[in-house]
């Protein structure tokens, strides 16, 4: 649920990271719902709830580390994901920002951290770049493997999955999201190799 016109009246945060997936009980644990799951680890770590409804997202905000960190997990479904990020990118304000999101072309549990690129095949990518008109922003991918020649993409992607190398991935993603919001994304990248 948007608040319409919302916007923060506190200082702007110094990082927002923002997971991609589908809002609903039925999407969790999908291999789609990637970003989601790390927002959901980096948010235990750091000690931030999210839990307010706000600009097509649920958010929270708090501080770690002496930065003010925005965690984001847009309610527009997958492939609308950019107008939750541009509405939250408009409303705070964040001096950066970091977009975390499944990747089909990465084996599973496979990390890649890069400053920018194109979306590939990801539509909610597509759709952040096409809200924002811009693809020079940092972004964490973790692998979910291609989808076998007998399914199709849809079923893979938002088929459950909940094995030990996607958790790990996971996991490994919110470490990274955490080492960003500490010493900055492209020290997270040289803290990694940038691939995982």
């Amino acid at each position: 649920m948007a608040l319409m016109g919302f916007r923060h009246k506190g200082a702007p945060p110094d990082i927002m990271i923002a997971g991609l997936g589908n809002p609903g009980i039925q999407y969790e644990n999908t291999r789609h719902n990637m970003g989601f799951r790390a927002v959901d680890i980096a948010a235990k770590r750091m000690n931030i709830q999210i839990v307010k409804p706000r600009c097509h997202a649920e958010t929270g905000i708090g501080v770690f580390e002496g930065k003010r960190v925005l965690l984001a997990k847009p309610s527009t479904y997958m492939n609308n994901s950019g107008q939750a990020v541009r509405e939250l990118i408009a409303a705070f304000r964040p001096a950066s920002f970091i977009v975390i999101y499944d990747d089909i072309d990465l084996p599973p549990g496979k990390l890649r951290l890069r400053l920018s690129g194109s979306a590939g095949t990801h539509n909610g990518m597509r759709s952040i770049i096409a809200e924002l008109g811009r693809e020079d922003f940092p972004r964490i991918r973790i692998g979910i493997g291609k989808q076998p020649p007998e399914w199709d993409l849809k079923d893979w992607v938002l088929a459950k999955a909940d094995d030990a190398e996607l958790a790990a991935g996971i996991a490994k993603a919110a470490d990274a999201a955490v080492e960003a919001v500490v010493h900055g994304f492209e020290a997270a990248m040289r803290m990694r190799g940038g691939n995982i």
